[in-house]
């Protein structure tokens, strides 16, 4: 079998004015989609979502860039490119949404799903956490993220990851304010007698002097970890960090090589790392999962974006030695599960994995045409005065 061609389809879709959503001082004005097709000269064709942050078109140029070095390659050896990763956003995500296709090839072509192809026993179904916390407005109404979480424990789901919020300077909240949500909503999850976990992410938006009380108070209210709370190059506050707390501290979604996680293995910064497999590409994350496995660390993928990347990593989770759970993005609209054939089938806050060969979905016809591409950042700045006017 030899690759004969590469393409990239580059998706868009506009949010409804009452579907965007604000976390700190950006504005979500739209979902986007990179999605790299592998063909081979045996009619089998591989699909893999690259991590688009409003740069489908750059992903969309260096897989054309790369395709000189795998047009005539073999698409079951494991030894075929992609190249490694270079640190550079689109590159990297080209590169992943490329391995990702490569390894839905070869599961089609040995009749299996990916997941076991990685791991010789891997588990189905895969337990979701619902992933949002992005519309609550602390100068409108904060308690929005608590009607919110029981929304999701309508839905079955049994976890949800919420955010800190918009910019806190824009109303004066501080720690104390912060902590005093973060109770009522535990305080009211606990009351609705459901197994239901919370965790935070502080998308890198606090100091250190704020984390440290705000990792104390939510592991005493049983909060599930804490993410990214400080900027992600101050590895030694977040080693201090976790060091403060037994409730994991995570992070490293951006991290697309073992050799990026490193500092933070030997440091004791993360309790469990989050590659994201449309960003680094199931062959480097299952590098990653091994040296994490090595240094006592437990792996929960990024998963953000559409349902094809999140097949992706549901497969991964299904492949770890120790799977624990998936990021399923509640806010990205009709784009997210619109690009395939079928959605798959989730139930009660859990995603069978089909048994389909491959990453086990098809893509949905025309969707150039139905979703075509808009070029620009999926986010905005903004500030309080266009928030309010808004409203």
């Amino acid at each position: 079998m030899k690759i004969t061609h590469l393409q990239t389809l580059c998706l868009s879709r506009i949010h409804e004015p009452e579907n965007q959503w604000i976390v700190g001082g950006i504005r979500a004005v739209k979902a986007d989609c990179a999605i790299v097709l592998v063909h081979t000269d045996e009619g089998i064709t591989g699909i893999g979502e690259a991590c688009a942050y409003g740069q489908p078109d750059r992903i969309k140029g260096w897989v054309e860039f790369l395709s000189a070095e795998l047009i005539g390659c073999d698409p079951l050896d494991p030894n075929t490119p992609p190249p490694p990763h270079y640190r550079s956003w689109s590159y990297d995500c080209a590169v992943a949404g490329i391995d990702c296709a490569l390894w839905d090839i070869r599961g089609k072509a040995a009749g299996k799903p990916v997941a076991a192809l990685l791991s010789g026993a891997p588990v189905n179904p895969i337990r979701l956490y619902a992933s949002s916390g992005c519309r609550y407005d602390w100068g409108v109404n904060p308690r929005q993220v608590i009607d919110e979480a029981l929304g999701y424990i309508a839905q079955g789901y049994t976890a949800m990851k919420l955010r800190i919020g918009t910019e806190w300077a824009w109303d004066g909240v501080t720690v104390d304010r912060f902590l005093g949500l973060m109770r009522e909503l535990s305080q009211t999850v606990k009351a609705t007698g459901k197994r239901f976990d919370l965790a935070v992410d502080g998308n890198q938006r606090l100091t250190e002097a704020q984390a440290m009380p705000i990792a104390a108070e939510l592991e005493r209210l049983g909060f599930a970890w804490f993410e990214e709370p400080i900027p992600q190059a101050q590895v030694d506050g977040y080693a201090r960090i976790a060091a403060s707390v037994e409730m994991p501290v995570t992070g490293g979604e951006q991290f697309t090589t073992v050799e990026q996680f490193r500092e933070y293995f030997d440091k004791k910064a993360y309790d469990i790392v989050q590659p994201d497999m449309g960003w680094c590409g199931l062959t480097e994350g299952m590098r990653i999962a091994r040296y994490a496995e090595r240094y006592g660390v437990r792996v929960m993928p990024h998963n953000w974006h559409n349902g094809l990347m999140t097949m992706a990593n549901a497969h991964y989770v299904a492949a770890l030695p120790r799977p624990y759970m998936c990021e399923l993005c509640m806010i990205q609209g009709p784009l997210q599960w619109a690009i395939l054939q079928a959605q798959p089938e989730i139930r009660d806050g859990f995603l069978h994995l089909p048994q389909a060969p491959g990453l086990g979905v098809a893509l949905a016809d025309d969707l150039e045409a139905r979703f075509p591409y808009i070029t620009g950042s999926w986010a905005l700045p903004i500030n309080r005065g266009e928030v309010m006017a808004a409203r």
